[in-house]
């Protein structure tokens, strides 16, 4: 077990709304006040151009949604925010004071998000190979979160040294890619092996439908934690089951806040509640 800091603060804290607001800019705005109620530090969505993004094998697949039965790019078509929905997201946030940013998932979307000139960058896990938009998101110089699901260490590797060589400062986020993530998948230990392999700023995006996995990343060394919330767990869409509701964003928060007062500063003193039990104790003079 590493040693931990107790000078540490409480991770920086995103909240991935990703695709979880069903194409509802009512449920999205609900979100972003979840989020901030819980003093999360950023909320995330997620961008695709439908046509590149989608498979054609997938394009015409019949999907049963709560607008009746639809093929699949139309359901995506659905949910899918655009440019006047992002303005009112991006007004939004800018009011409540809460930073927000967005993971593109092909290279017009990411041309697109230019326009709103968002603090961060996110490379999705499943979009770490595609080579060609890592490396224009290197070119921006923001600061990156790389999640690192469904790759290799390898991947990894050749991400980090596009990143290095365009200067551009980056946040390792171990992540595995499963909706929801079983606990015993989880393999948290990744954390420290990334931090001493690469050297880098590290943090956690976790999927499982829990909360003390992320506890347990940032006492590995995870010093940002990505979740996705939702409203209901039960809501429909493929990434409620893996989200927060508001008992775990709570419980999650709160207990994170508490670990500065905890650790307090590392100094063997006795407490002022302890001399006042030890007068009652204590029958001998020294």
């Amino acid at each position: 077990m590493p040693k931990i800091n107790i000078k540490r603060k409480k991770p920086y804290l995103i909240a991935e709304i990703g695709i979880n607001h069903n194409g509802s800019i009512t449920l999205a705005k609900k979100l972003i006040d979840l989020a901030k109620k819980y003093n999360f530090n950023a909320v995330k969505f997620q961008k695709r151009d439908l046509d590149i993004c989608i498979p054609e094998n997938q394009k015409n697949v019949i999907r049963n949604t709560p607008w009746g039965e639809m093929t699949y790019l139309n359901y995506k078509k659905k949910i899918e925010f655009g440019e006047k929905e992002f303005k009112i997201i991006s007004q939004y946030c800018k009011k409540i004071k809460m930073d927000w940013f967005c993971s593109p998932w092909d290279v017009n979307s990411l041309k697109f998000l230019k326009k709103f000139n968002t603090k961060y960058n996110k490379v999705a896990s499943a979009m770490l190979t595609n080579w060609e938009l890592v490396e224009l998101i290197a070119k921006e110089k923001k600061l990156t979160f790389i999640s690192t699901g469904m790759s290799e260490m390898k991947d990894i590797k050749k991400a980090i040294k596009i990143f290095k060589r365009n200067k551009c400062d980056f946040v390792l986020m171990h992540c595995v890619s499963t909706y929801p993530c079983p606990e015993e998948e989880l393999n948290l230990n990744l954390i420290r092996t990334l931090k001493q392999k690469f050297k880098c700023k590290i943090g956690y995006s976790g999927h499982e439908s829990s909360v003390s996995p992320s506890i347990a990343a940032w006492f590995l060394g995870a010093n940002y934690i990505e979740r996705h919330i939702t409203l209901d767990r039960s809501m429909f869409g493929t990434d409620q089951a893996a989200s927060l509701s508001e008992p775990g964003i709570r419980n999650l928060t709160l207990t994170l806040s508490k670990f500065p007062a905890i650790f307090g500063n590392g100094k063997k003193t006795i407490s002022k509640g302890e001399k006042n039990l030890l007068k009652k104790f204590k029958y001998w003079k020294n």
